[in-house]
């Protein structure tokens, strides 16, 4: 719920400091910005929150620590990715990917009741889908909207 209510809240400030800036609105590019912010949000919990993110990555997998770290450093450089013209498109794809990578671990972590803020397994369990799953769908569209579509629709 945190990273929905910093991307609306992202998205509404960046509007209006873009419509100052430039003199006119620009959404593909307040949705980046927003959408950079909830990353730069989302990649401080990788590091606050490491023992229960490595909670949430099924034990055949190794070096959990690390991969939490690793993906919380790729989520700070798709948000500035995502606000480099040139790289805005394939921060685009490569932000999608993540996103429907990420998506077992969460699976993985309301299956086992994960609370990844406490470290424990007294998490939401499966009902934390009925949240998660149209969320991360929603950050896909995001992304693609306005990383990749408004890019195609705008080349020559």
């Amino acid at each position: 719920m945190k990273p929905f209510v910093v991307l609306l809240s992202s998205f509404v400030i960046a509007i209006f400091v873009v419509k100052l800036i430039y003199k006119k609105y620009d959404f593909a590019l307040s949705a980046r910005i927003a959408m950079s912010i909830m990353l730069c949000f989302t990649a401080i919990g990788h590091f606050a929150f490491t023992k229960g993110m490595s909670m949430m990555i099924p034990e055949f997998i190794p070096f959990k620590t690390s991969f939490v770290h690793l993906t919380g450093i790729f989520e700070i450089l798709l948000a500035i990715g995502l606000l480099i013209p040139k790289l805005k498109v394939i921060s685009g794809w490569a932000l999608i990917i993540f996103l429907v990578l990420m998506l077992p671990a969460n699976i993985y972590a309301s299956i086992h009741h994960v609370n990844y803020q406490k470290g424990t397994f007294d998490g939401n369990g499966l009902s934390y889908l009925w949240f998660r799953i149209p969320l991360q769908i929603l950050f896909i569209v995001w992304a693609y909207i306005s990383s990749i579509q408004n890019s195609m629709l705008f080349q020559n």
